[in-house]
């Protein structure tokens, strides 16, 4: 990998001293600051001088700001004047005008903070804007316009609008007006229809959503008011079940604890609930109408991207003295997350456009395929073609007369060059691909939104995926449980419900006595180690720590169980196991406790200061929480202390990542091997472990940890110092492993797509540990290759370090995550992408909505490569609408990404299908197709070019109006339009040999050398044709039009059959009814086989038509232009043939 990439050697720390200097000494004023930012930029210059990365000289000469746009800015700095003016300045001048005039019209308004009066909306001192939905392109005013640019923006519509008006000009007038607006009015009437009815789909939904209706609270009670009617201030009540219609903050709740769980997968993709907590000033007030007896306000920061943090105050002015209190992320409600348990009550503080989840999701810009694009191209060239094929005509006239009018009047008859049938024939071909999707029975559910973008399927490089609920199902079970010296499995899940009942009825007789005999053979055995403890005994501690050690509370359904909570040993018949659920904010724990209750540990009951279990013999066990240590991503582990009621004994248990544990417990040999082996069957691990404390020890680290919990520096430091005094010499009990199952046929799909030559990335707002385990047990990552972790890094040279460091790896997989990614891009965008666009994985976790979006948008730039986005929740909508091409899978996170995306799935392991088989039939389809459509309009110029330089250089045309429309239409439709059920290949081979998939990538069906080929042929045949008629009927020459065009019907019908590779009855159908029209117009549309105008007096005569001559010479003339391309097609196919002829042979 390092070996590609030119390096540049950065200038000595004297040369580029003064402008590191300013960067890197960010201390304050003063002696201390200054000998500080003088030591740092030493050592920082000295690290960035040993390891240069590709930053050219002159690249930290440019200020701080302008790191991010350097390649950019070198680009710019080559093209300039009048070269790069004409090479697409003007398109950016251009550009760049009419954004500034859009800023004008449209300025922004600056998001500014806010200050929120409860329930008085009027009090706010600015306008925000409505809190309604809108995910249209266009309103009533700007459809048409909108529609027609887009339609216009293309050169072929552009230029055909323009040959269309000229025919209003009588002195340039050739044919019949309809000749050339017919077609143009059809193309124009499809797509404004189709516009309509998809822009009308969106309105409706839009419609659906703002008209949801709301309780809101106000001084006279409850009212009903429409989502999109909700203003800044008001006080909004949220049933359980409700979406919440725009960010709140959280004021009461109808739980008793003052909390609530919300579900957030449409927000940020994660399925597991979040408990968010109501502030406690309103919670604390007797009843829901004192609300309006307080005078209070909320503080609230600018509306901003990211939905993981939230700062703001609440302030109750009429308490004496006032009450100020902080909130934070988990006072908040965003708006598009469910409540999932209770009712709550909130005060609005964001709406409409301010809210998270609209500021995170993107416009969706019309996609154009890239094969659209190629075209365009062509149509360029061809028209350049055009205009030198006039400019000749006319010299070779020697500018006789008006030559400027007979110029225009040559462009106007070579028209047919480009031909306006394109777009009808393509857009049609699009709509046939998408009803062939929909129809496909091996993809059932599969749906086409975007019917314009159906090629692009067979010329995607990266494919970028969500993993929850994409690649696996998010449904954790638990599989395995290691003790050391013996495992359990699945199958002997019962052995341990076994031992678990022989503890608990062993302990039950001495909790039920007294309290004092019970302890004695307990400490004993706690400070005695060295005696072998039972398997039985183990296996019960194990589970018991695994049912104590988290953050899951239960909750009931009934309300017998929610009166039932507050009481113990009594309220056992209200804790009904079919009204029980459990909620934590990570399914891998809930998972765990489902686990503890089937083999007979049962949690069923949880507050903030204590917890109850159930055992198998119907006793219940009550635990006080003494202290609760929560997961971060930093300690990667979460830990307990508990005191058992019925003995006082206080017990710490913990549980994490086997890195974080394996330097906590007791040595031992077989927790790094056994981790090893669960990772590589795919399961999640955790380490869990205990240590017995004494009340004195207790007591001596509560009062060290309380301290440090007040210190006001390096707070998090201290307490973690605190924490880590009692984590030593833990004695370790069990590993347990969690499986994530993966969506069916995830595995083999992956690495069907792997050997297409598809680069898989897989962004996901997952932790690091899971990501990593994930893109293993899928084998996105193969097992023998090594996996990159990127160290998180905050600064520019710490990430320097870090890319330099990854540079030294070769083909191993890159694992980053969102924060670390943000820092690279901002000072190294362009080496990052081009070292991760070498890796063959790529895995990035923790990532927002946004920053899925802007690597896709960073793909596409870098490597002008086509990139596909497959999700399924609300959350990856953004990277979905970014992409060249999304695909939505309809998942238990909703629909939102489906109906966002341009394809909708229902299973992952669809687009193997979708791609490998629809991906490669709409691309070679569409490509043979248009380049047929072209040759049937260059063969007819080249005709009229010879007809033309015969009758000296007269700009008069060979065929009439009908005559032209019937060619373009019912004479060569049918066959031509049939190329779009050819195939090269049988499903089940493109299928079996991805490999065949490589090719499709590298566009070689549709080029330059492709189209110049045609080109070719359409001359070399036009030639022959014209040349033919004149030559063979010296005698008969009024006949010359009926003679060529005939043999130009069937020329183009032998063409047909020339390119076709698979045939299908309709195929054959198509042929025959084509030349059986063509035949029977022979006898009703006699007028029109004349030279020139009818004018002339030359009127077909059947009887000639009957003749043997007639029929002889047509068909030589025919035999002449085909013959010798079926003889080099055959012998192409014999020396040359291509990769997938091998394989179907």
């Amino acid at each position: 990998m390092a070996d590609q990439i030119p390096l540049y050697p950065v200038r000595s720390a004297a040369a580029a001293g003064h402008k590191r200097a300013a960067y890197y000494s960010s201390a304050g004023p003063g002696p201390g600051a200054d000998r500080r930012g003088r030591y740092q930029l030493e050592e920082e210059s000295a690290h960035l001088d040993e390891m240069p990365l590709m930053m050219s000289e002159e690249g930290f000469e440019n200020d701080e700001s302008d790191y991010h746009t350097l390649p950019r800015a070198r680009i710019a700095r080559r093209k300039r004047g009048l070269e790069w003016f004409v090479c697409g300045g003007w398109k950016f001048l251009c550009a760049s005008c009419c954004d500034w005039l859009i800023n004008i019209c449209q300025r922004k308004k600056e998001l500014k903070a806010r200050t929120v009066w409860l329930g008085c909306p009027e009090k706010s001192e600015e306008k925000h804007p409505r809190n309604s939905i809108k995910n249209q392109k266009y309103n009533v005013f700007t459809f048409i316009p909108g529609v027609l640019y887009e339609q216009f923006k293309f050169f072929l519509n552009l230029y055909f609008l323009v040959v269309s008006c000229s025919q209003f000009v009588p002195a340039l007038k050739i044919g019949y007006l309809y000749t050339y607006w017919a077609p143009l009015g059809f193309v124009l009437a499809v797509t404004i229809t189709r516009e309509a009815i998809d822009e009308f789909r969106r309105f409706q939904r839009d419609k659906e959503v703002n008209s949801q209706l709301y309780s809101k609270l106000t001084i006279r009670g409850k009212v009903q008011v429409k989502s999109s009617d909700i203003q800044v201030g008001d006080l909004i009540i949220v049933e359980k079940n409700q979406r919440i219609p725009s960010d709140m903050v959280f004021l009461r709740t109808s739980e008793k604890a003052g909390s609530c769980f919300i579900r957030t997968d449409q927000l940020d993709g994660e399925t597991d609930w979040k408990l968010k907590v109501a502030v406690s000033c309103t919670q604390r007030l007797p009843a829901l109408g004192d609300l309006f007896s307080i005078s209070a306000y909320v503080y609230a920061q600018k509306p901003q991207l990211d939905i993981h943090s939230f700062e703001g105050t609440f302030t109750r002015e009429d308490s004496d003295p006032p009450v100020h209190e902080s909130l934070s992320i988990e006072n908040t409600l965003w708006a598009s997350t469910i409540v999932a348990s209770g009712t709550v009550i909130g005060v609005v503080i964001y709406t409409g456009k301010e809210t998270r989840s609209v500021m995170n999701t993107s416009n969706p810009k019309n996609k154009i395929g890239l094969l659209d694009l190629e075209l365009n191209q062509l149509t360029k060239a061809l028209f350049l073609a055009l205009v030198v094929l006039s400019v000749v005509m006319v010299t070779l006239q020697g500018f006789a007369g008006p030559w400027y009018r007979n110029l225009f009047r040559f462009l106007l008859l070579f028209s047919y060059i480009i031909p306006i049938s394109l777009r009808v024939n393509l857009d049609m071909g699009k709509a046939a691909y998408g009803w062939m999707i929909m129809k496909d029975e091996n993809i059932p559910g599969t749906v086409v939104r975007t019917s314009t973008i159906p090629e692009e399927l067979g010329r995607l490089v990266y494919l970028l995926t969500d993993k929850t609920g994409t690649l696996t199902q998010n449904e954790m079970t638990f599989r395995r449980l290691h003790l050391g010296t013996v495992s359990y499995g699945a199958d002997t899940m019962d052995e341990i419900q076994t031992h678990v009942l022989s503890s608990c009825s062993q302990v039950h007789p001495q909790t039920g006595g007294n309290n004092p005999s019970s302890t004695p053979p307990r400490r004993a055995q706690s400070s005695t180690p060295k005696v072998r403890k039972s398997v039985s005994s183990r296996v019960h501690e194990a589970v018991k720590a695994i049912a104590l050690c988290h953050n899951v509370t239960p909750v009931y359904e009934s309300q017998a169980g929610v009166g039932g909570e507050t009481e113990s040993a009594e309220a056992d018949q209200d804790f009904r196991d079919e009204n029980r659920t459990y909620q934590a904010s990570s399914p891998d724990e809930v998972a765990l406790v489902r686990w503890t209750e089937s083999v007979g540990l049962t949690l069923v009951s949880r507050d903030l200061t204590s917890m109850q279990l159930k055992t198998p013999g119907g006793q219940v066990l009550t635990y006080c929480i003494l202290q609760v240590f929560p997961f971060t991503s930093e300690s990667k582990r979460m830990g307990v202390i508990v005191r058992d009621e019925s003995t006082a004994e206080i017990t710490f248990y913990m549980k994490g990542a086997d890195v974080a544990m394996s330097s906590i417990v007791q040595y031992n040999d077989w927790l790094e091997e056994e981790c090893g082996n669960m990772a590589r069957e795919g399961l999640r691990t955790l380490v869990v472990a205990k240590k017995s404390l004494t009340e004195e020890q207790y007591q001596d680290f509560e009062s060290r940890y309380s301290q440090a919990k007040l210190s006001l520096h390096d707070r998090m430091l201290k307490v973690a110092a605190v924490v880590e005094s009692l984590e030593r010499d833990m004695e370790l009990l069990c590993l347990t492993g969690v499986e994530d199952q993966l969506q069916a046929d995830v595995r083999p799909t992956l690495e069907m797509l792997r050997n297409a030559g598809i680069k898989i990335w897989m962004l996901t707002g997952d932790k690091l540990e899971t990501a990593t385990c994930i893109a293993k047990s899928s084998h996105l990552v193969s097992r023998s290759q090594d996996i990159h972790i990127f160290r998180p890094v905050t600064s520019r040279g710490e990430a320097h370090l870090e890319l330099n460091a990854f540079r030294r790896k070769h083909d191993c997989a890159l694992v980053i995550s969102g924060d670390s990614l943000e820092v690279c891009l901002k000072y190294y965008e362009h080496e990052l992408v081009e070292l991760a666009c070498q890796c063959p994985a790529v895995v990035c976790c923790r990532c927002s909505p946004t920053q899925k979006a802007h690597i896709v948008s960073l793909l596409r730039q870098h490597t002008g490569r086509r990139t596909c986005a497959i999700g399924d929740g609300g959350n990856d909508v953004s990277m979905i609408q970014a992409a060249d091409c999304g695909i939505g899978i309809e998942g238990k996170e909703g629909k939102q990404a489906s109906l966002a995306a341009d394809f909708s799935i229902t299973q992952f392991r669809h687009v193997g299908r979708l791609l490998m088989v629809h991906g490669r039939n709409s691309y070679k389809r569409s490509a043979a197709l248009g380049q047929f459509v072209m040759h049937r309009g260059l063969i007819i110029s080249t005709m009229q070019a010879v007809f033309s330089s015969v009758f000296y250089f007269a700009s008069v045309p060979l065929y009439q109006g009908f005559l032209m429309v019937g060619y373009a239409t019912i004479y060569t439709m049918f066959p031509v339009f049939s190329l779009v059920l050819d195939q090269d290949v049988k499903p089940e081979m493109a299928i079996l040999y991805p490999e065949l998939y490589k090719d499709l990538t590298k566009g070689r069906s549709l080029s330059f050398k492709t189209f110049l080929i045609w080109v070719l042929i359409s001359i070399y045949q036009g030639g022959i044709l014209m040349f033919g008629a004149l030559v063979l009927f010296e005698a008969e020459f009024v006949h010359v039009v009926a003679i060529s065009f005939t043999a130009l019907v069937l020329t183009e019908l032998l063409m047909v059959a020339l390119t076709i590779r698979t045939w299908h009855w309709l195929m054959v159908v198509a042929e025959f009814l084509s030349l059986g029209c063509y035949v029977a117009s022979l006898a009703f549309l006699n007028e029109y086989f004349g030279i020139g105008r009818v004018s002339f007096g030359a009127f077909l005569d059947v009887a000639f038509i009957t003749t043997v001559p007639f029929l002889w010479k047509v068909s030589a003339i025919t035999v002449v232009s085909c013959l010798p391309l079926y003889v080099l097609k055959y012998l192409k196919r014999k020396l040359s043939p291509p990769s997938y002829s091998k394989l179907s042979s």
